[in-house]
């Protein structure tokens, strides 16, 4: 794949997001990070604090919940908005550049609830795969076509 000279990857996961600009040539990629951020997420039960909601005698829909929520996962769908969040702006001053996303399918999902239209315009591609715990040079690689397959 091509990605023109400043153009940005994001990497992200429910935990994890690097962005990266392209320094080097479309063909030559030379991925620099420019933010990154983590955030802790405990497994679920370390993040439960309320037992399972009760059903009402009578079984009224929507008064209670039997559902036992994933705190796990609406703390990484939360990361996810703030990722979208932070690219939004980003469009919304003109300072967004051409952006390819890489993330879980989940997670790329999720990010796509939020964004804003100007956001939308940017994305040259988006890779269903989790690359967060990968360097920038295999990353390039994979977006080269030139990963070794395992």
């Amino acid at each position: 794949m091509r990605l023109p000279r400043n153009s940005l990857v994001l990497v992200a996961d429910g935990r994890k997001m690097l962005l990266m600009r392209n320094n080097g040539m479309a063909d030559d990629l030379n991925l620099t990070v420019e933010y990154g951020e983590e955030q802790p997420n405990p497994a679920d039960q370390e993040q439960k604090t309320d037992a399972r909601g009760q059903k009402p005698a009578g079984g009224t829909p929507g008064q209670a919940s039997t559902e036992e929520a994933d705190y796990h996962q609406l703390t990484e769908d939360r990361f996810a908005a703030r990722i979208a969040q932070h690219l939004n702006a980003m469009a919304l001053r003109n300072a967004l550049d051409p952006i390819i996303v890489i993330a879980s399918g989940k997670t790329l999902g999720e990010l796509r609830r939020h964004y804003h239209k100007e956001v939308q315009a940017k994305i040259i591609a988006e890779i269903d795969k989790v690359m967060t715990g990968y360097s920038t040079d295999r990353i390039a690689q994979m977006l080269m076509g030139q990963e070794e397959r395992v």
